[in-house]
């Protein structure tokens, strides 16, 4: 009886059932723009740790009230401060875990092969220009949000308020765009990265921006704080810095 090469193989079977057996599934809530740097970070992380990430994407407002409601997320990735302070002050964060580690910047766009050809942005007040603007809404949607601060920053939102055509995310917003229902839009500039169909006419000068921030924590409630606080300190690393960056995103020293 060959004893040993049955010894080696138990030896591997009960090695993988623990590697197994430790294996977490991580839940994340992440702001929509992030949707392709994420995936791209969790593929490399999974094959690292073992561990399984999902994602649930949306814009960070819906995602933050999801939560609140007891959404069984385990890390929130917001697009903005105002969303994750909001799940803070009612108790939702795990203490401790709350970091800013993105930001982004704002792009004016249009449908390709549009005629309109903005030098500037006050041009979007000219209805010669733009008769319809898409802006992720601009009173619950952090892009929306930035969008909206910065035309009051340049003195021209009462003039466009008017025609403002809100959509639900920066997604929406880009495809209204694509789909040349609205003249112009205002997306973050890895947002317009991504896409074919639009030309990004126009750059938001770091100056004139807003501050956009992308802070993540782990939920209280998360059933698997650890493994969620693990993932977390990996989208700290240099190698997804590499990938956010990749992405268009600037990486916060």
């Amino acid at each position: 009886m060959k004893v040993f090469p049955l010894l080696i193989a138990l030896s591997w079977f009960l090695i993988e059932f623990a590697s197994s057996s430790h294996a977490a599934e991580i839940l994340v809530f992440g702001a929509v723009s992030l949707s392709e740097a994420l995936k791209e970070c969790a593929s490399n992380y999974q094959q690292e740790s073992g561990d399984t990430v999902s994602f649930s994407f949306g814009g960070s407002n819906d995602l933050a009230r999801q939560i609140d409601a007891g959404a069984p997320a385990d890390l929130f990735f917001s697009a903005d401060e105002a969303k994750m302070d909001f799940l803070e002050k009612k108790g939702r964060l795990l203490a401790g875990t709350r970091r800013s580690i993105l930001s982004n910047s704002l792009v004016i766009i249009e449908p390709k092969g549009a005629p309109l050809k903005l030098s500037e942005a006050t041009q979007l007040a000219d209805n010669s220009f733009v008769h319809a603007l898409a802006l992720a809404n601009p009173d619950a949607v952090p892009a929306g949000i930035y969008a909206k601060e910065y035309l009051k920053k340049i003195k021209i939102w009462e003039k466009i308020s008017a025609k403002v055509v809100p959509t639900e995310s920066v997604r929406a917003c880009l495809a209204a765009v694509e789909s040349k229902n609205v003249d112009a839009g205002i997306v973050y500039k890895t947002d317009a990265r991504i896409s074919k169909e639009i030309t990004v006419v126009y750059e938001v000068p770091a100056s004139e921006s807003p501050q956009i921030s992308y802070p993540l924590a782990v939920i209280k409630e998360s059933a698997n704080a650890q493994a969620a606080e693990r993932f977390a300190e990996y989208l700290e690393s240099r190698e997804a810095a590499k990938i956010f960056e990749k992405h268009g995103f600037t990486v916060k020293e």
